[in-house]
């Protein structure tokens, strides 16, 4: 059990290093930000960007770091070319962390959500309409998922 969290642990890591370019520029400049899809009182799908909060790190001083997350596990997901989901609600409270291809979430207002290697999205939005999902006709789009687990 102890091996199976280290390796989840390790896949988490090794997946949230894989960034894009704008990503990593951003994140040079002190700025992480992760989209979080949520269901509004409307019963709609929305997103809004949030940054990750850092602070001094407690394994060295020249590192920085994020509050500890609770998560129990992760899975790849490999979403066809070209295909289309719609309106769909996430199924559970996750992290969505695209590893491979191009795709994007239409939300309500008309919002599309860039999905691209190293994009990280909060996917909240577990009950409503849902949000529709469409994959670029030219490669796979491939995900890490990584349900959040009960806060301690």
């Amino acid at each position: 059990m102890q091996l199976a969290r280290r390796a989840v642990c390790v896949v988490v890591l090794v997946s949230i290093a894989v960034v894009s370019t704008a990503s990593h520029v951003a994140a040079q400049k002190g700025l992480t930000t992760i989209t979080r899809l949520y269901t509004g009182a409307d019963g709609q799908s929305h997103a809004s960007d949030i940054q990750v909060a850092w602070k001094p790190s407690t394994l060295h001083a020249s590192l920085s770091e994020s509050e500890v997350v609770n998560v129990r596990a992760a899975q790849f997901l490999r979403w066809p070319a070209g295909f289309v989901w719609e309106g769909h609600p996430a199924s559970k409270r996750q992290y969505v962390i695209i590893i491979s291809g191009l795709g994007e979430v239409d939300v309500a207002g008309g919002r599309k959500v860039q999905l691209a290697p190293g994009r990280v999205l909060l996917a909240e939005d577990v009950t409503g309409k849902g949000h529709t999902t469409r994959v670029g006709a030219g490669e796979d789009l491939v995900m890490l998922l990584v349900p959040i687990g009960q806060e301690p």
